[in-house]
């Protein structure tokens, strides 16, 4: 008989302090909790509902997975195309609308408010992922990908002409240009200590990090991570963990891990190419994985920062 093959492991240390950080103690195997989409996005997680709420783009649906049950039903059909979400200071859902080219809330009796749909009168190419500030500023990315083809959107030509992440000020609504020069700006997370604000270059390969300034501008930014180390990485979105590590979602090449030094330590070894990743449950250590068809789930020995405002202000810059 031919030998048996070992159990593929979730973790894969590069670095001691991938261990040293027990960033690789937890399950030891990653749970299924839905599959059934043709390109699965923006897992998030809704501590009021107890649920997972995540977009399934072609399909132009939100669904949502229920903790207590573990039912899963649809949230929103059609959804304008949504791809990322997160959650504003008072636990309303915000959603970057791929082929509405906008960006929404959620109110909490369920109607629909547009926050942001153009810039300086240009409408936007499909607004990706966002993140909101303690300060209740909401900031997004504005890549090209919905407007490219009809398969996640509606195909068009750009208005702008540029691919950009802007900022809605939370007092007037006005919308500012914050950072530019992008082949196609897709994850953006703050820093714990919300001085920096990181953002991912799919096309570039690229994560680059800005310091914000005490107006709410950005420095000029400077090179993080190159997905280029690993032949297989595309950066998609990415999400910082409690101690100042960066997780990032590198599609085929599965959850990057990275100190806050910029080296990459580990990764999550997954079936699928990753395209997002958030922190969920009650001690947010429930690391929760959009990839291709599927929403997968672990539980980890660390805890992922909240989605609302600072974690522990551990980063060192």
């Amino acid at each position: 008989m031919p030998a048996q093959q070992p159990a593929p492991t979730l973790y894969e240390e590069f670095d001691e302090r991938f261990h040293t950080g027990r960033c690789n103690f937890g399950d030891e195997a990653l749970e299924v909790l839905y599959t059934g989409c043709r390109w699965a996005e923006g897992p998030l997680y809704v501590p009021a509902w107890r649920q997972v709420v995540w977009s399934d783009i072609p399909n132009d649906r939100m669904l949502r997975w229920d903790e207590s049950t573990g039912a899963v039903g649809v949230f929103r059909s059609p959804a304008g195309y949504t791809n990322g979400h997160t959650l504003d200071r008072e636990g309303r859902l915000i959603s970057c609308e791929q082929g509405n080219r906008r960006v929404t809330r959620t109110e909490h009796d369920g109607t629909v408010t547009v926050l942001a749909d153009r810039w300086q009168g240009k409408r936007f190419n499909s607004p990706n992922d966002s993140a909101v500030r303690s300060d209740g500023s909401i900031w997004f990315s504005d890549p090209d990908f919905g407007i490219t083809t009809d398969y996640e959107g509606h195909r068009a030509e750009s208005e702008i002409g540029a691919c950009n992440v802007y900022r809605i000020d939370p007092a007037s609504g006005d919308v500012t240009l914050v950072a530019d020069g992008f082949g196609g700006p897709n994850g953006l997370v703050f820093s714990p200590d919300e001085r920096q604000l990181f953002v991912s270059d799919t096309r570039a390969g690229q994560i680059r990090v800005f310091d914000v300034r005490e107006n709410g501008t950005l420095s000029e930014g400077t090179v993080f991570a190159e997905a280029a180390a690993r032949g297989e990485a595309r950066f998609d979105n990415i999400r910082f963990d409690a101690d100042g590590r960066l997780w990032v979602a590198a599609m085929a090449d599965g959850v990057h891990c990275y100190d806050p030094d910029g080296t990459l330590i580990g990764r999550l070894v997954v079936p699928e190419a990753v395209s997002n990743i958030a922190w969920g449950g009650a001690k947010r250590n429930r690391v929760l994985i959009t990839a291709e068809t599927t929403l997968y789930s672990a539980l980890l020995s660390v805890t992922g920062t909240h989605p609302t405002g600072p974690g522990r202000p551990r980063w060192t810059s």
